[in-house]
């Protein structure tokens, strides 16, 4: 008996297993890359919006405060004045300077006037200056002071392994941008301006390393890499380039995590802080904070007035080491913090 021959097996195109892994692969770092950019989005815009408070509150300052500021520094050299003429043009015995001299420490101390330690003092009292800073200093030179500790704190923290290889993949992008929107290679005016413009985005992403801002150019200008989706080779290049660009992007996003923490630790930030939480309250803060300064203000002329009355004798020894009446009535929280932690501490 004739034995039946089995029919051909007709061919079928079968998907390698290690193609279909790909793909998922693929998929999986996309999703990533795509979440990665929207929270470097989110994060750089709460930085620069924080940023920009800090600037707007420090210009709210300048102009409301500053004259008050002015006051007190008036009053201060006005106190201190007055106890050099004292300790100068008066007579008294040791233990008597030495009192006045505990009264004259007391009030810096207590933070009512500035440090300013004298060589007639006595070691035990004169040691709480040796290492002293004014606390409230808004100066130029102290706000440099503060930045270039904000950038050196941000280079000590970031890891430096990395780094040459991430510039070189930002550099990789930025050129193979510029090559497609060089305004030079444009062919005519219309293109060249536009592409002038694109060039500027892209320089500015360049010199911040914002690897981020490069790949949304890339993206909406639609200059990305096209690809085989049937290639192994094409797959596996493009899943290895992803996963390059998604490690450098998630670096950026904990740098601007670790910027804004920065930023909100300064004494500025922190002032924005509680301004916001006052906000919440209902409480003006900046007219909280002028009304403090203000109440501050007429205590310590009460104070320059008490000392002044020493110098010229209207009150007696015993009266003036009983310490002016103002300085019994005075708040210790408020006269000792200084101005970012009342803020702080009013607002809590």
């Amino acid at each position: 008996m004739a034995r039946k021959k089995s029919p051909p097996l007709q061919s079928t195109k079968v998907t390698p297993l290690a193609l279909s892994q790909l793909h998922i692969r693929l998929e999986f770092l996309e999703t990533e890359h795509k979440s990665l950019l929207k929270q470097i989005k989110r994060k750089r815009t709460e930085l620069n919006n924080f940023v920009e408070q800090m600037r707007s509150f420090a210009t709210q300052i300048f102009h409301q405060a500053s004259p008050h500021f002015q006051k007190m520094a008036e009053l201060d050299q006005d106190i201190h004045a007055l106890f050099e003429e004292i300790f100068t043009t008066r007579k008294f015995g040791k233990q008597t300077i030495k009192n006045i001299e505990a009264v004259y420490l007391q009030l810096q101390l207590t933070g009512i006037i500035s440090p300013k330690a004298r060589k007639q003092f006595n070691t035990e009292l004169n040691e709480p200056f040796n290492n002293s800073e004014s606390e409230s200093d808004f100066s130029e030179e102290a706000a440099e002071g503060r930045h270039q500790y904000w950038q050196a704190q941000q280079s000590v923290e970031s890891p430096s392994v990395a780094r040459t290889e991430d510039k070189r993949k930002i550099r990789e992008t930025f050129l193979k941008l510029a090559e497609i929107f060089h305004p030079d290679k444009a062919r005519d005016s219309e293109t060249q301006i536009y592409h002038t413009e694109i060039m500027k985005s892209i320089n500015k992403a360049y010199q911040e390393g914002d690897l981020a801002k490069l790949l949304e150019i890339e993206r909406i200008q639609q200059v990305g890499e096209v690809i085989d989706c049937n290639s192994e080779d094409d797959l596996t290049r493009k899943c290895r380039t992803i996963e390059q660009q998604n490690q450098i992007l998630l670096t950026q996003y904990e740098n601007l995590k670790r910027e804004l923490r920065l930023a909100k630790n300064t004494p500025e930030g922190s002032m924005v802080s509680d301004s916001r939480k006052a906000a919440k309250k209902g409480i003006d803060s900046m007219a909280l904070m002028v009304e403090t300064i203000e109440s501050q203000i007429n205590a310590i002329s009460q104070i320059r007035d008490f000392v002044k009355d020493f110098r010229e004798q209207k009150i007696t020894i015993k009266e003036f080491l009983g310490g002016p009446p103002t300085l019994h009535s005075l708040d210790d929280e408020i006269m000792e913090d200084i101005l970012e932690q009342m803020l702080s501490e009013l607002m809590r």
